[in-house]
């Protein structure tokens, strides 16, 4: 199938080849939004709303509000491969459970490959033979692509694969499931894994080093050095970073994206959180937001970690300081390493732009005092909801597009619009998506996502004056109907959720109500993460009894479908929270309401309020154990 290539597209040609591969018109920019002269050919980049916090505005009210008829998931970023003869490109579509494979050298879209409804296809690596590996996030296997036939076979691996590496010395492919598997399987197609490990939940991505794995961990940014024989050997995270001046002390945060370096090494895409208390007393504006890069809650970094010189299997060290920063994007999903190993491309989704830069500005200096490029760095605006990138041989810029499904290639020296492969599937255009992951005409230095990633949370505990610590809570599993919202249970509903987060804190405009009804019914399609089969089923079963049990009272609270009873009650923390759900409960450490439990188990200890939180003060340490594993399936 010929793809559809636009050479060199402003936006008028941009909408008429929308308009060939089926796209309506007006739902070419996933955005919302109209060709903005700030932002040349590409049109604007934030979603289609009011000018002003609070301020509502007619631009808003012009546009159509779209809610999809299959709600996509929420970005994760990576679905990109560009082979390494740099001939194909494979596109994995989440959105549409599907995997596109572009000839570069015929400018032909050769195949479409269609998955199992509900796969979200997400990462891909390249196998031996021209073989292509995804990972099914939601399928629980992996599909190998002969991408000379496109015949495909698939793999059971685990309930959530996220990374995946092909070692092509050992001729082995290692998948990073969620839920801390780690599975190497081998060449043979038919054959059972050759080894599961289990590492720590809240794996993202896996890089062969050597003889050693370095796997990624998503919501806690650190890096895991594993040895050939499996043992975890080390453990690397970006370091803390005081910004200059204000000397504000932020911490390293969701790690998105981890991509092997040239020679050795990652570089780590990843956020940063303010440490510092966060005034929203009478939700004063912007508390969340700031005005500028110097004032934000939430920073995006690179981190380059490189093993010492001279060292065998040595693991990668991050910088003595906190350097890396960026200081402009939002939600930074992606990146790429140019051919010749000097550049990094980083996606950002929130604000719809590549940002590029040399990797030697990222590793000597932190450039977050200037909020713009400095030193040969450039930002490259997207036209529509971008979700991954890459390089061709030539290093250009290759970007894949949610909606409308499309790869872009960017010059490589000019940085413009060179060509549009149209891929196919029909609009997942939803405003209450775009809205969740976008920056809102650009007035915002945060989204609704930089707290939830893919919609559950940043494991992050937030200070907060007057109200003390809070730790970010999960949006999956149908969360508006867990009302009234926020531990502190003072927020009765999404309206009010609406007028003092998301306008007062985060600096957002106002939302008429199409657009709010439209944000509440894709936030109620967020699914909890898959949950990993039990090491021990006995226990399992042990633990359910206990949590039923009417003396142990464990149910009395956690009750029902959402396993809540919606109350605000003291469990003996010294004040009364919110009762939250159980599902997914797994995913979702640290616990409590400030949390002071980094584990479940903790929970039961000095921190969880005692018997006033179920009645566990009687119980055996085998028997919280019990407990332990039966929670960790809901």
């Amino acid at each position: 199938m010929k793809a559809h290539v636009a050479t060199r597209l402003g936006a008028a040609a941009a909408l008429a080849a929308a308009a060939m591969a089926g796209c309506e018109t007006d739902e070419w920019y996933p955005y919302e939004g109209r060709p903005s002269s700030s932002t040349g050919d590409f049109g604007g980049t934030g979603v289609g709303v009011g000018v002003g916090a609070g301020g509502g505005g007619s631009f808003q009210d012009e546009q159509p509000v779209h809610v999809s008829a299959v709600p996509p998931p929420p970005i994760s970023g990576g679905t990109l491969l560009v082979t390494a003869d740099k001939q194909r490109v494979v596109a994995a579509d989440p959105d549409r459970d599907s995997v596109s494979i572009i000839n570069l050298d015929t400018l032909e879209v050769e195949a479409t490959l269609a998955l199992e409804p509900g796969d979200e296809p997400g990462r891909v690596t390249e196998g031996a033979a021209g073989a292509a590996h995804v990972a099914l996030r939601r399928g629980g296997a992996v599909v190998t692509i002969d991408l000379a036939t496109k015949e495909m076979h698939r793999r059971p691996v685990c309930p959530a694969p996220r990374g995946v590496a092909y070692d092509a010395a050992a001729d082995l492919l290692h998948v990073a499931c969620a839920g801390g598997e780690l599975v190497t399987l081998s060449s043979d197609l038919e054959a059972p894994p050759v080894r599961e490990l289990r590492l720590d939940r809240d794996l993202r991505d896996v890089v062969v080093e050597g003889d050693s794995l370095l796997v990624s961990r998503f919501r806690s940014p650190e890096l895991l050095v594993v040895s050939k024989e499996g043992a975890v050997e080390d453990r690397v995270k970006p370091p803390m970073y005081v910004q200059p001046q204000l000397e504000r002390t932020f911490e390293p945060a969701v790690a998105w994206r981890t991509v092997p370096l040239p020679g050795g090494g990652v570089a780590m895409v990843h956020q940063r959180g303010l440490v510092d208390p966060i005034d929203i007393g009478d939700s004063p504006q912007g508390s969340y937001s700031g005005f500028d890069c110097n004032t934000v809650v939430l920073q995006t970094a690179v981190t380059i970690m490189r093993p010492l010189p001279g060292a065998a299997n040595q693991a990668p060290a991050p910088p003595a300081a906190g350097v890396g920063g960026l200081s402009f994007g939002l939600l930074p999903v992606d990146m790429a390493i140019s051919p010749d190993g000097f550049r990094g491309a980083v996606l950002m989704a929130g604000s719809r732009e590549v940002v590029e830069t040399p990797l030697d500005v990222l590793e000597q200096t932190d450039v977050l005092d200037d909020c713009f490029a400095i030193r040969d760095q450039r930002s490259i605006p997207v036209p529509g909801e971008p979700i991954a990138v890459g390089y061709d041989e030539a290093s250009n810029l290759l970007v894949q597009l949610r909606e409308p499904p499309s790869v872009l290639r960017f010059g490589a020296v000019t940085g413009q619009h060179l060509a549009t492969f149209l891929l196919p599937g029909e609009s997942r255009l939803d405003s209450g998506h775009a809205l969740f992951h976008g920056n809102s005409e650009g007035l915002m230095t945060i989204s609704c996502a930089s707290c939830h990633p893919e919609g559950q949370d940043d494991g992050r505990t937030w200070a907060f004056k007057p109200i003390g610590p809070r730790r970010t809570q999960s949006l999956s599993g149908g969360v508006l109907d867990t009302t009234p919202l926020h531990w502190d249970g003072d927020m009765t509903d999404l309206d009010a959720i609406m007028s003092n987060v998301f306008e007062q804190r985060m600096g957002g405009p106002r939302q008429r109500a199409e657009r709010v009804a439209a944000f509440a019914s894709w936030l109620d399609t967020i699914k909890p993460v898959p949950v990993s089969k039990p090491a021990d089923e006995g226990a399992v079963q042990r633990g359910e009894a206990l949590f039923n049990d009417a003396a142990v009272a464990c149910a009395s609270c956690h009750s029902g479908e959402k396993l809540t009873n919606h109350q605000t009650v003291d469990v003996g923390t010294g004040k009364a929270f919110q009762v939250p759900s159980l599902r997914g409960l797994a995913a979702r450490a640290p616990y409590m309401h400030d949390g002071c439990a980094a584990t479940l188990h903790d929970r039961f200890g000095p921190c969880g309020g005692g018997d006033k939180h179920g009645v566990t003060s009687t119980l055996t340490p085998a028997q919280i154990d019990d407990l332990v594993a039966y929670l960790e399936t809901l």
